[in-house]
């Protein structure tokens, strides 16, 4: 049975709340554990179509869950045509806002009909997308928040995991400068040569803040410095990146395409990393896609490394991709890294197949 024959039976979400290996302190506060909502989209043909959506709270779970359910009544009974899935959603919700809670059930429900695809097709998605399966270079985003420069130091060389990777982004927002550019030192004096550093303020600063800070790390070779201020705040985020050498990174609160094509015309950012649940899952990320390479835009991922490492497959000014294990434990086979990159199965769907022992075990 080929996709175009194929419609949709069902729609299951079940939260689940994971542990995280390594807890996450940032200046927006701390993360230990992970919640995620887990998205299963049965056909007729008898293949499932998987996805997540990362929740941040595990307040908002249940809210996720339930949105996913109403969805559910406007989906079953539909060809299995992710595009035309997607846009029949935002269209119907178009007069609530097709963004926040919404905007991520929409974004999980394309991600699960775009995998359900390509495993009809026999294909991994890179490929059912037009292009190719390779390695996908990749940082590790697992730890390193603020807990001062003794402890990043230490956990910067766990972090390497003995040459599994090369690139590191180390959580920046103390409460002073001296402690930022202390914890800046310690990493890099604890990694090897040629180690490149990501740094992320999570939207800790105003933008006369994130330019004195920012003014105060040039020299030291970070590869980027991540939300310095407020994301939505195009015009300050354009004024720190118009102020400094170090590229400005922003992108992953981007709800939708447009929205980036937005700050991208304000000039806000030097990169850009879309979410794939905040950006439009599959569907929205190749909208983002030609919108970064319209202007020649460097872009990379946040999060959801699974599906995320295909994307960038199919993304002309791919940059990098950031690596978070937080699925990991739920997952049946978690994404492989080795020498610095991400490496895709050559598999059918995106890879994501869930070990249900542990999304037992993790219910929430």
């Amino acid at each position: 049975m080929t996709s175009s024959a194929a419609t949709i039976t069902g729609l299951t979400a079940r939260a689940v709340l994971v542990p995280m290996t390594r807890p996450l302190h940032t200046s927006s506060g701390a993360i230990d554990k992970v919640p995620l909502v887990l998205v299963d989209l049965s056909t007729s043909a008898g293949v499932v179509g998987r996805s997540y959506l990362f929740c941040v709270t595990p307040l908002a779970l249940k809210a996720t869950v339930a949105q996913l359910d109403g969805l559910a009544s406007l989906i079953v009974g539909q060809p299995l045509l992710p595009y035309e899935l997607e846009q029949m959603l935002n269209r119907r919700m178009t007069l609530l806002g097709a963004i926040g809670l919404v905007g991520m059930a929409i974004s999980g429900i394309d991600m699960a009909a775009w995998d359900a695809q390509a495993q009809l097709a026999g294909l991994p998605l890179a490929r059912l997308l037009g292009g190719t399966i390779r390695p996908v270079p990749a940082y590790n985003s697992c730890g390193l928040g603020l807990m001062g420069a003794k402890e990043v130091a230490r956990e910067a060389l766990e972090l390497l995991d003995g040459g599994r990777f090369r690139a590191l982004k180390l959580r920046l927002g103390y409460a002073t400068l001296e402690e930022d550019l202390a914890a800046v030192h310690a990493v890099q004096a604890a990694v090897p040569a040629g180690t490149l550093l990501m740094a992320d303020y999570n939207q800790a600063l105003t933008p006369a803040e994130a330019i004195r800070r920012g003014h105060a790390l040039e020299g030291l070779g970070l590869a980027w410095i991540e939300e310095p201020v407020r994301a939505d705040d195009h015009a300050g985020n354009a004024a720190v990146a118009a102020a400094l050498r170090t590229p400005i990174q922003i992108g992953e609160n981007f709800w939708g395409s447009r929205d980036m094509a937005r700050a991208l015309a304000a000039r806000a950012c030097d990169y850009a990393m879309p979410d794939a649940e905040r950006i439009g899952g599959v569907s929205g990320w190749m909208r983002a896609a030609a919108i970064a390479d319209a202007v020649a835009m460097p872009m990379s991922s946040h999060v959801f490394p699974e599906i995320s490492s295909h994307l960038m497959c199919v993304t002309p000014t791919a940059h990098w991709l950031e690596y978070v294990d937080w699925a990991g434990p739920v997952l049946r086979n978690p994404l492989a890294i080795r020498d610095g990159a991400a490496l895709i199965r050559d598999e059918p769907g995106t890879g994501v197949v869930w070990d249900e022992k542990a999304v037992a075990k993790y219910a929430y």
